[in-house]
C-alpha cells in the first residue's frame, strides 16, 4: 500500500515525511512504526544490522524495553528525489532512571511507493540529570525545533 508523500520529493513532502515518522516513532509501537518500510528494508542501527519489518519489530521492541519514556524529535537536513537526511535527538531512560539524551544522523532511501527501503543511524548517547531534559511527549506531534547540543 503506497505510503504518501511519494517520491520525487520537494522541500514540503521531505518535511512531512520527516514529522510523519517522528510522529509514528513517538508512539513506540513497533508493529505501526514498521509499516512505512519495505517488506525487505535493510537498516544499519549503530553497529545492528536489520533486514526485513519482522526483524524491525523484534528490534524496536527490545529498544523501547531498554529505552524507557522515549520522546523523540527529527529534523530534515537535506533530501533528493528519493532520498532523505535527517538530524535527531531523542531522549530516554534506563531501569535505573538514568537520563540519556541519543544525538544522530540518518540516511533514509525510499521506494516509488512512498515505502524507506534503507535506514542508516549512527548515534551518540550522553548521561543528562532529569532537571537538563529538553524533550517532552509532544502535543499533538509537534516538538518545537531544539539545538542539538
Amino acid at each position: 500500500m503506497p505510503r504518501p508523500p511519494l517520491p520525487p520529493f520537494d522541500a514540503e513532502t521531505a518535511n512531512q515525511k520527516v514529522k510523519a515518522a517522528e510522529a509514528a516513532w513517538n508512539t513506540r509501537d513497533p508493529e505501526r512504526v514498521s509499516l512505512a518500510y519495505t517488506p525487505d528494508t535493510i537498516w544499519r542501527n549503530r553497529d545492528e544490522f536489520i533486514n526485513g519489518r519482522a526483524e524491525v519489530v523484534e528490534f524496536l521492541t527490545r529498544k523501547w524495553q531498554r529505552e524507557l519514556d522515549y520522546v523523540l524529535q527529527k529534523d530534515l537536513w537535506a533530501f533528493t528525489d528519493d532520498r532523505i537526511a535527517v538530524r535527531f535527538q531523542y531522549e530516554w531512560r534506563d531501569a535505573d532512571s538514568q537520563w540519556w539524551r541519543s544525538y544522530g544522523n540518518e540516511l533514509w532511501q525510499f521506494s516509488p511507493d512512498g515505502l524507506m527501503q534503507r535506514r542508516e543511524a549512527s548515534i551518540n548517547d550522553v548521561a543528562i540529570a532529569n532537571a537538563d531534559r529538553r524533550l517532552a511527549v509532544p502535543a499533538a506531534g509537534a516538538v518545537p525545533e531544539l539545538p542539538l547540543r
